[in-house]
């Protein structure tokens, strides 16, 4: 395992948000959601792909508190621009599971 400083760990913008629009991504390689994400005033409303269709139903995704890397730079994904990146973890089956606050805490509140 490659360490690194804190401070090439304080270069990555990790903010929280809730999903507030989810549709289906018809036009990924792989099954996925097109997601938007509210950040609140500072930030705003983020669009997001999603790879998450295995365990989670566009339903269960609405309102939910997500942790999102927001200060990548947008991509190009088919028709749609992927501006934030969704973290999460595989599960054994290789399915991501969505991180996520253990409590609600303010849209774009920042992770220390």
């Amino acid at each position: 395992m490659q360490t690194i400083d804190f401070e090439d760990f304080d270069k990555i913008d990790l903010r929280v948000g809730t999903i507030v629009q989810v549709e289906n991504f018809e036009k990924a390689r792989k099954p996925a959601y097109k997601i938007w994400v509210d950040f609140g005033s500072d930030f705003g409303i983020k669009k997001s792909s999603a790879q998450v269709t295995a365990l989670y139903s566009k339903e269960e995704l609405m309102g939910r508190q997500v942790i999102c890397v927001v200060n990548f730079k947008p991509r190009q994904i088919a028709d749609f621009m992927s501006e934030v990146l969704i973290t999460g973890f595989s599960d054994p089956d290789g399915n991501i599971v969505l991180s996520s606050t253990e409590r609600q805490v303010p849209n774009g509140a920042k992770l220390h």
